[in-house]
């Protein structure tokens, strides 16, 4: 057996108290649970919370999947940011549907979101940008994201660049920076079980009606 094998098998899933979930508790809209669940898994320690994986299709219909952060969740949906120019924002403007995975194992949590992508208006846009920190602008301005790389020395160079334009420009504008906005069709939550009985409730649109609420085997 490999180191690999080894460790791959050694592996324990949440190995600590995990909290209870009551889906007859769970609100009649899904947004709601999210702010709840997210705060919670804040509080508990677990790190980064806020990352989230982003699974588009290509134009052959391959999937692609990523690791991004999440900018924000309300009534229009969940909200992330990336430049239209790279690998993602080709695909969501040829193909304007997604799935967004949220993983908090520290209380053995998941949430899944699938919907239709739409950009924000460009002000939107840039008022988030701005809003961030220094790096994230600086990053931004270099652009390029998903382009061939010839070497880690023409990325320091147009990085560095990019750093003192953002520290002498906090207000400059990356102009393929979009603001995207998922609005969901089905939103899953699952609670994992010690004793493996988890707990999925998931959300789907039912048309005017709203919400329909429903109970997943595991």
């Amino acid at each position: 057996m490999t180191d690999f094998d080894h460790t791959l098998r050694s592996l324990r899933v949440w190995d600590t108290e995990l909290p209870v979930f009551d889906p007859a508790t769970a609100p009649a809209e899904p947004l709601p649970l999210f702010h709840d669940w997210f705060v919670s898994a804040a509080e508990a320690g677990q790190v980064e919370p806020h990352t989230m994986s982003l699974a588009t299709v290509d134009e052959d219909g391959r999937p692609d999947v990523r690791t991004l952060m999440l900018h924000g969740a309300d009534e229009r949906g969940w909200h992330f940011a990336s430049h239209a120019t790279s690998a993602k924002g080709r695909q969501l403007a040829a193909r304007p549907e997604a799935a967004l995975g949220f993983y908090w194992p520290r209380q053995a949590r998941q949430v899944r979101i699938r919907g239709r992508v739409s950009a924000s208006p460009r002000d939107e846009a840039y008022a988030d940008l701005h809003a961030r920190s220094t790096g994230a602008l600086a990053s931004a301005l270099v652009g390029r994201q998903s382009e061939a790389l010839g070497s880690l020395d023409e990325l320091r160079r147009v990085s560095e660049a990019a750093w003192e334009r953002a520290e002498a420009e906090p207000g400059a504008h990356a102009e393929s920076w979009t603001l995207y906005v998922l609005e969901p069709a089905e939103v899953e939550f699952f609670q994992g079980d010690e004793r493996r009985r988890h707990v999925r409730l998931r959300y789907r649109r039912g048309g005017a009606s709203g919400w329909v609420r429903e109970l997943l085997w595991p």
